[in-house]
């Protein structure tokens, strides 16, 4: 918890910096001010959708240089050609084109999938995954990744993500007019940008973000559940919770890195205000949430074949 608010810190900090070059190219080009609400929507949304978007059209390309994913182009052996080939086989299950194949070099049992398309994605298993876990466990883990792919879930949380730092940047600096203003001593309100402005809007970038961090992250837990259906779809419910038990008897902290960690399949662990910012619903509720769906239920909820 404390690092993570320490790297909303660190993160505001470089923000405001680069908001007041932006601001000033603006101002000096465009005659655009964060003073006008047209010009803060603006520039709010212009860095509240411009990091996520590159982020997520860099994300294969950021995730096998992070990881060392090597791609699997000619299957070397047995193993890398069951990978390949039940990959393909899941993906036409679920209407989408074939991902990359790739192993990385980790200890633990994990997987990920990435990519800004539907039809040009990324799957990639760690060298622990395919030593501890049987041939079952390790295609119900695949359909789950597949299913992440179908789903869009990448795309998805790019733009909620979007939504949310476009959110937290207009908020913060329209209540920073205000109390501004009211230290100014304008009757109207409005902010004359002084110190008050700027000590307003950092502290209430960390306490807006951290709430966004929130948002982002429930969502997060909600499409690990529609993509562990998803993979009960693809492999088989049976196989999906033995893979998920699988999990929860080795688990141990991610190694992923973490531009990438949202979208493995490890599952979470925390309590109290700790769990609010977790990407993964522990690993008990995902079976337990396997266990309790009805067929009809399964169908609807798992979003690849409905």
């Amino acid at each position: 918890m404390l690092k993570r608010i320490a790297l909303f810190l660190a993160t505001n900090l470089a923000v405001l910096l680069l908001l007041g070059i932006v601001l000033s190219v603006l101002q000096a080009v465009f005659g655009i001010s964060l003073r006008n609400d047209a010009g803060l929507l603006v520039v709010a949304a212009v860095f509240g959708f411009g990091g996520s978007l590159i982020s997520l059209l860099m994300s294969k390309w950021v995730a096998k240089m992070s990881t060392g994913a090597q791609v699997i182009e000619q299957p070397r052996n047995e193993a890398e050609r069951w990978l390949v080939e039940t990959v393909r086989r899941q993906a036409q299950a679920a209407g989408i084109g074939m991902p990359e194949v790739a192993i990385y070099e980790a200890p633990e049992i994990n997987a990920f999938a990435t990519g800004a398309n539907r039809n040009n994605a990324l799957v990639a298993v760690s060298t622990g995954l395919l030593r501890a876990m049987n041939r079952d466990e390790a295609e119900a883990v695949l359909g789950h990744e597949v299913a992440h792919i179908a789903n869009g879930d990448m795309i998805t949380m790019a733009l909620i993500q979007g939504v949310l730092n476009t959110f937290v940047i207009v908020l913060a600096r329209l209540v920073g007019r205000v109390v501004d203003g009211v230290l100014s001593g304008n009757r109207d309100g409005e902010s004359s940008g002084g110190i008050g402005y700027f000590v307003t809007v950092f502290v209430l970038e960390i306490v807006f973000g951290l709430f966004a961090s929130m948002i982002a992250m429930w969502f997060s837990r909600h499409r690990e559940f529609r993509a562990d259906a998803g993979g009960a779809r693809l492999a088989g419910r049976d196989k999906m919770i033995a893979a998920l038990e699988r999990l929860a008897m080795t688990y141990g902290e991610s190694t992923l890195p973490k531009q990438v960690q949202a979208f493995g399949i490890s599952g979470g662990v925390g309590q109290g205000l700790a769990r609010l910012f977790m990407s993964h619903p522990p690993l008990a509720e995902r079976i337990q949430a396997l266990r309790e769906a009805r067929p009809d239920e399964r169908a609807v909820r798992q979003g690849v074949v409905a």
